[in-house]
């Protein structure tokens, strides 16, 4: 294991699927308070009841947020051994489903019936709404990661490295995005109320798609279900050729991530989606290129900077 990514890996192994983020919630709490130490400034923690599983962080006087979701896709345990899906998975029969109810510790495999309908196969019947998660392998290659839930831990983990050297900013840990979202709104009016934040960076993994493509660096969204004030995704564009990052330009007419949430709010923000492309996502497979990953993180550095 490259000690690079030895983070990333603990972040995809942590089991939070929308609605249940309070392990990764505890997870970075704790990472936070040992790691802040080194950090170049110690942010101000905010967590609690009234922020749900959320979590903000805030440094020096902030003038841009990054936002990173906590959650994951999955399967929530009907009845019988039927399974919901929770967000949007795309797996395949024969995949290994991983979870805990009141016997004990999980370890299941996916099935489908011939009207397409999921369930699980295991020895017993599984507790009535409990969640399953893809049981991760984590690879890591000369030139790429692979593994199940690299969106958004990915995300995370570029927020969690930006935070080393992060002046001035706000960065915030979200909940539900895979599965609706709902938790943005009022972290969007904490920090607009708090400090006047309006400008965001939507710290999430792309696709990639015949216009973008790994190892070309990390890409920065145009439009994707929404469309951001071109304004402001004009100055980030500026901005990554001005320190010569290497970026992709990404237009698509589907997805959706944070930023909706933000440009639906009745706060004035500018948004933009910056992150980089994966293969095969929502799959327990989702793989990215290492040069896209060290490029989001470089790029993310220079905007909180230069926004």
């Amino acid at each position: 294991m490259i000690q690079e990514f030895k983070l990333l890996k603990q972040l995809c192994e942590v089991h939070a699927p929308s609605g249940r983020e309070v392990a990764m919630k505890d997870f970075l709490l704790r990472y936070i308070a040992k790691e802040s130490k080194k950090w170049k400034v110690k942010p101000e923690v905010y967590h609690g009841e009234e922020f749900q599983d959320c979590i903000v962080l805030k440094f020096g006087k902030p003038r841009t947020a990054i936002f990173a979701h906590m959650d994951s896709i999955g399967f929530t345990v009907r009845y019988f051994n039927q399974l919901l899906p929770i967000g949007s998975p795309d797996a395949d029969a024969g995949t290994v489903l991983v979870g805990e109810d009141s016997l004990g510790a999980i370890e299941c495999v996916l099935e489908f019936d011939k009207d397409n309908h999921a369930f699980y196969s295991f020895g017993r019947q599984i507790d009535r709404g409990t969640e399953l998660t893809y049981k991760v392998n984590f690879r890591d290659s000369k030139m790429y990661i692979q593994s199940a839930y690299l969106d958004d831990r990915l995300g995370i983990y570029n927020a969690l490295k930006v935070a080393e050297t992060l002046k001035d900013g706000v960065i915030v840990f979200t909940c539900w995005e895979e599965h609706g979202g709902g938790s943005v709104p009022y972290l969007a009016k904490f920090i607009y109320e708090q400090w006047q934040v309006r400008q965001a960076l939507i710290s999430d993994i792309t696709w990639v798609s015949d216009g973008v493509e790994p190892g070309k660096g990390v890409a920065i969204s145009m439009r994707d279900r929404n469309i951001p004030r071109r304004s402001f995704v004009d100055r980030i564009i500026a901005i990554a050729r001005k320190r010569q990052v290497d970026f992709q330009l990404e237009v698509e007419g589907m997805g959706s991530s944070d930023g909706r949430e933000l440009q639906v709010s009745p706060y004035p923000f500018d948004w933009c989606f910056v992150g980089a492309p994966e293969s095969g996502p929502h799959t327990p497979d989702e793989r990215v290129h290492k040069h896209d990953i060290r490029t989001m993180i470089e790029l993310y550095q220079w905007l909180m900077k230069d926004l």
